[in-house]
């Protein structure tokens, strides 16, 4: 897919650093590897900190012991074969590879969920340490007014939104945090879809977004 020239909200160095790390959960992985797949800024960033910890390990002269039972471990995978996982021919589209990896192709591929006022989502299958999801909101409509309880990150695939905060259009990331109070609108002309990560449910101040938080499972 071809890089995006015009993207202004990027991630942070915390979130690209624990990437490089592999310390990050599934959902955040996706995202982060959705992002970097859209930014060049990004890419080079999370590259660069991939070899500074390559360098450190080759110059870590401690060995490490293994732990009771890896060696087995090892070999028997090594005689069943690695598990067994799908894969989907990538197309150009909307999603950047890592997200049709996870949806089975491009939007046509996606099973979404409508959550009320032309709003969909699709629940991701990832770990349950966070959650990842696809957000279609039609043009114009404005998502309920929250905060949030841990971390999100959103990530603009199509069309745009604006908040409180700034404008976010394709490849644009909006990480929000419990200092964040919001209430994303669609921007006019095409719908938004956006993938969205969260390590802890939503603050919504509706009662009726409150209700239909367990079931929705935001």
């Amino acid at each position: 897919m071809t890089m995006t020239q015009d993207i202004k909200h990027h991630l942070n160095e915390d979130v690209l650093m624990a990437y490089a790390a592999g310390t990050l959960p599934e959902a955040f992985n996706l995202i982060v590897a959705a992002h970097v797949s859209l930014c060049d800024t990004c890419r080079a960033a999370a590259e660069s900190y991939d070899a500074v910890g390559g360098a450190l390990l080759e110059t870590d002269d401690n060995s490490v012991e293994l732990s009771t039972g890896s060696l087995e471990a090892t070999l028997a995978l090594i005689a069943n074969g690695a598990p067994e996982q799908i894969t989907h021919a990538r197309k150009p589209g909307v999603l950047p590879g890592p997200v049709q990896d996870y949806v089975g192709g491009d939007l046509d591929a996606i099973k979404w969920r409508p959550v009320g006022m032309g709003v969909k989502q699709a629940i991701l299958p990832t770990t349950s340490d966070a959650t990842a999801r696809l957000l279609y909101i039609p043009a114009g409509c404005a998502m309920p007014d929250h905060g949030h309880k841990g971390m999100e990150l959103t990530l603009v695939l199509q069309g745009a939104f604006q908040d409180e905060d700034d404008y976010f259009a394709r490849g644009d990331v909006e990480t929000a945090d419990e200092h964040l109070h919001h209430t994303p609108v669609a921007a006019q002309g095409e719908p938004c879809i956006c993938l969205a990560v969260t390590d802890a449910p939503l603050k919504f101040k509706g009662l009726i977004p409150r209700i239909a938080q367990p079931f929705l499972r935001i």
